[in-house]
C-alpha cells in the first residue's frame, strides 16, 4: 500500500510538473485573477483570510495534437479537497490519452472517470480519519443527545467537531480541455464556465454549457425529491443549504455524503444526496466566432449578483471581461483587474448602506482564455490567438452599442523554459520507506 502510494505521487508529481512547464511556454493566452475572503469586524474593518479556498489548473499537453486543460476549483472547509481534486483529475485526464479522431465519446468517459477516481482515491485517504471517528463515538453513551453528551464528555465532543471540520473538507469543479478545435466542458458545483462568441449580426453572445449544482435547478430538485427529500418543507429550501453547503453535488466532503444520515433534513434520503457525478458537454467545435472563455467561482458570481443587483450576472461578467481586454496588455491583467473592480464595487455598496459588519464577502477567482478578441495594447506574445491570427474586425456588442475592434497582430517568438519538477515530497516518502524497509527489492531508486 506504502509502495503504490509513492509510485502514484511519484506519477501525479511528474505529471503536474511537466503540465506547468509546458503551459509556461502558452501563459500568454489565459490569465487568472482572485481575491481571497474578506470579513468584516464589528467596526466595519476588512480583514482578508490568507488562504484561498480557490484553486486554479491551466496546463497545455503535447499528446499528438496539443491538449488545453483549465480548471477552477472552489473548495469550502479548506483547500486540501480543491488541491487533491486539481491533481488528481489532472492526472487522470492527461494520463487517459485522448484521441485525435472520433473523441466525443472517448473524452467524455474519462472525464467522468477522472471525477470518479477522485471519489474513490479521496475514500481511501480518508481511512484513518473514518476510524478515529468511529472510535470516538463508540465512546458516547447511544442515544445522548448532543446537549448531554457536550455538557458530560466535552472532550470527545470537541475532538469530533476538530475531526468532522477535517472530514467536511470539499470542492467543485469546473474544468474545460481543448484539443484540435474541440472543447469539452464537466462541472460540479456552482462554479461556471461561460463562453462568449459572436452571432450571425456580430453581437457578442454569453453561452454557459455548464450547468448550476444548488436548489435553484428543477432538475436538481426533483432528483432530491424522488430520493425521499422534502425540498419545500423549509428545513432545506429555506435558507438554499443542503446539509453544510450549498451544492447538491460536489468532490470528497464525506460528512455530507457518507455521513449525511446525521443530517436531520437530510435522513429520510433512500441513499447519498449529494453525488459527485459531473454535468458533462462536449465536443462544441471552437470556430473563429468563439472570441474568450471565462471560469468563475461560485463567490465572484455571488460577490457580483449582490453588489450590482443583477439578474444577468453573465452579462454583466462578459462587459466588465470586455472592458478590460481593451486597455490591458496581459490576459492576467485583465482577469485581476476584473476581480479588483467586482471586490470594489461589492465594498462601496455595503459601505454606502452602513451595514458591512458582519458581512463576509467571499473567496472569488476568474480565469479568462482568450480565443481570438484582439487586445490592442497587448504584449508582443499576447498578441498570438487561438489559432496564431485575429479577426480584424470584430463587431462587440453587449450594450446595445456595436463598438469596431481591430488590432494588427505582430509575431513573437516562445523562449524555451527548462523543466522544473519539485520531488522533495517524493523523496521524503521514499526514504521513509526504505528507513522501514518497504521499498520492492526489484526497485532502484536513485535521486539527488
Amino acid at each position: 500500500m506504502v509502495v503504490q502510494s509513492i509510485i502514484n505521487l511519484y506519477l501525479i508529481t511528474i505529471v503536474v510538473g511537466l503540465m506547468i512547464y509546458q503551459f509556461v511556454k502558452y501563459q500568454y493566452i489565459l490569465g487568472v485573477g482572485y481575491l481571497t475572503r474578506q470579513r468584516y469586524d464589528e467596526l466595519g474593518q476588512r480583514r482578508e483570510e490568507l488562504e484561498s479556498e480557490d484553486i486554479s489548473l491551466r496546463c497545455c499537453y503535447d499528446d499528438a495534437g496539443v491538449v488545453w486543460l483549465y480548471g477552477l476549483f472552489n473548495g469550502h472547509n479548506g483547500a486540501e479537497s480543491a488541491r487533491f481534486a486539481r491533481d488528481r483529475i489532472a492526472a487522470e485526464i492527461l494520463l487517459g490519452q485522448l484521441p485525435t479522431t472520433e473523441m466525443d465519446q472517448a473524452a467524455k468517459e474519462i472525464i467522468q472517470q477522472s471525477f470518479l477516481s477522485v471519489e474513490a482515491t479521496y475514500l481511501e485517504t480518508i481511512d484513518n480519519k473514518l476510524l478515529q471517528r468511529a472510535s470516538l463515538l463508540l465512546q458516547l453513551p447511544e442515544g445522548i443527545s448532543h446537549y448531554d453528551a457536550y455538557q458530560q464528555y466535552p472532550q470527545i465532543i470537541e475532538k469530533l467537531k476538530e475531526l468532522e471540520e477535517e472530514l467536511s473538507c470539499g470542492t467543485g469543479a469546473s474544468i474545460a480541455i481543448l484539443k484540435n478545435n474541440r472543447l469539452y466542458v464537466a462541472n460540479v458545483g456552482e462554479s461556471r464556465v461561460l463562453l462568449c462568441k459572436t452571432d450571425k449580426d456580430d453581437v457578442l453572445r454569453v453561452i454557459q454549457p455548464t450547468v448550476d449544482h444548488n436548489l435553484t435547478n428543477l432538475d436538481e430538485v426533483m432528483r432530491l425529491t424522488n430520493l425521499g427529500l422534502k425540498i419545500a418543507d423549509g428545513k432545506i429550501n429555506g435558507n438554499r443549504m443542503i446539509g453544510n453547503q450549498s451544492s447538491t453535488r460536489c468532490l470528497c466532503n464525506y460528512m455530507i455524503k457518507g455521513a449525511y444520515k446525521d443530517y436531520d433534513e437530510l435522513s429520510a434520503a433512500s441513499t447519498e444526496p449529494i453525488i459527485a457525478e459531473p454535468h458533462i458537454v462536449g465536443g462544441i467545435s471552437i470556430d473563429s466566432s468563439y472570441r474568450f472563455m471565462m471560469i468563475a467561482s461560485p463567490g465572484l458570481l455571488k460577490t457580483l449578483e449582490e453588489a450590482t443587483g443583477t439578474n444577468q450576472v453573465n452579462k454583466e461578467l462578459a462587459l466588465l471581461v470586455v472592458e478590460q481586454l481593451r486597455v490591458q496588455s496581459t490576459l492576467t491583467g485583465v482577469a485581476q483587474a476584473v476581480v479588483d473592480h467586482i471586490a470594489r464595487i461589492y465594498h462601496d455598496t455595503y459601505e454606502a448602506q452602513d451595514n458591512a459588519t458582519g458581512a463576509t464577502r467571499p473567496n472569488i477567482m476568474l480565469m479568462i482564455r482568450n480565443f481570438n478578441f484582439a487586445m490592442p495594447n497587448a504584449i508582443t506574445e499576447q498578441q498570438h490567438s487561438w489559432n496564431g491570427s485575429y479577426d480584424q474586425d470584430t463587431a462587440i456588442n453587449l450594450t446595445e452599442t456595436t463598438t469596431s475592434t481591430s488590432t494588427d497582430p505582430s509575431s513573437g517568438s516562445i523562449k524555451a523554459i527548462l523543466p522544473y519538477v519539485d520531488f522533495s515530497e517524493f523523496n521524503t516518502n521514499v526514504d521513509k520507506a526504505k528507513a522501514q524497509g518497504k521499498l520492492p527489492s526489484n526497485i532502484n531508486f536513485f535521486y539527488e
